[in-house]
């Protein structure tokens, strides 16, 4: 996961989900960028966003938010109303009147009316609120309503937060690509954090890539230099395809093809069998014009 920060002098909630986003770094982790502590300006009104994370199949608004007190429980949250543990009406840090679900809904529709008015409007935005109590408490969430769009995370176990990015993954298809979000980090004003082309690409996210998108920002060179990159690998190939002779039909790797991430045993024993008896076929027949050649010669 690559991860933007900002501004670092965010909440404590903010830099719990940071500490966690920066150790997702190996295969198995969720991969995508991370943007923290970034705005929008949309239908004359300033949109500040937690967190927006895109993946190769999801995009995600992240709102995260710390209880003040030490409690235990179960946390109720409804869908409209102040959120209460065992009938006492909590606090979150900051003192905000609105509840997190009712900022997580205004932030995500936001983003998801800015995506269609141009053109992205088929891309699903999901809202995350990522509630994080202090150290001892006991708390469980309960959802009084069900929307595959929003949810309510307990932020005392990254682990969580891992999973439902799995989840997401599991259950889409690739469709935010490298140009996609290039594009959204020039428009939301952060084209300083946009990470690079290569790096995009390595984190899953689909090509082919308009380098154009990063022109003006720190990585344009970068992405320059990639391209050129690929441009000579893509001559190199050219110029071996030119002297490469196809394999005809009959070939035993065109009978009996090698599929990625398949061994077919049975598939491998007729591909041999078949260029053995090719190897014999054509020693008899060698044979033969040679035994031709000197009976008749």
């Amino acid at each position: 996961m690559l991860v933007r920060v900002q501004n670092t002098a965010g909440t404590h909630a903010e830099k719990v989900l940071i500490d966690w986003l920066r150790t997702w770094k190996g295969r198995g982790d969720p991969h995508g960028v991370a943007t923290v502590n970034c705005s929008l300006f949309h239908g004359d009104r300033l949109y500040p966003f937690d967190a927006v994370i895109w993946t190769p199949t999801s995009c995600v608004v992240i709102e995260a938010e710390a209880l003040v007190e030490r409690m235990e429980g179960e946390l109720e949250v409804p869908l409209s109303g102040p959120w209460r543990v065992a009938e006492k009406i909590i606090n979150f840090e900051g003192g905000d009147r609105r509840t997190p679900l009712d900022k997580s809904r205004d932030h995500t529709l936001a983003l998801q009316n800015w995506f269609s008015e141009r053109g992205l409007g088929q891309r699903v935005v999901n809202g995350v609120v990522l509630v994080v109590p202090p150290p001892g408490s006991k708390v469980e969430v309960r959802q009084l309503w069900s929307d595959p769009s929003f949810e309510v995370l307990l932020g005392d176990d990254p682990n969580r937060l891992r999973a439902y990015f799995e989840t997401l993954s599991s259950r889409g298809r690739p469709q935010w690509s490298a140009n996609d979000v290039a594009w959204a980090f020039r428009g939301l004003g952060i084209l300083p954090y946009l990470p690079a082309p290569q790096d995009l690409l390595n984190e899953g996210f689909l090509g082919p890539v308009d380098i154009t998108l990063w022109h003006g920002g720190p990585q344009q060179a970068q992405a320059e230099a990639w391209a050129e990159e690929q441009a000579r690998l893509e001559q190199e190939v050219e110029s071996s395809r030119r002297f490469r002779i196809p394999a005809p039909w009959y070939s035993p790797w065109k009978l009996y093809p090698r599929e990625t991430g398949d061994l077919d045993l049975g598939r491998g024993i007729m591909r041999t069998l078949l260029t053995i008896g090719m190897v014999i076929a054509a020693v008899w027949v060698v044979w033969f014009v040679i035994a031709a050649v000197l009976t008749y010669a």
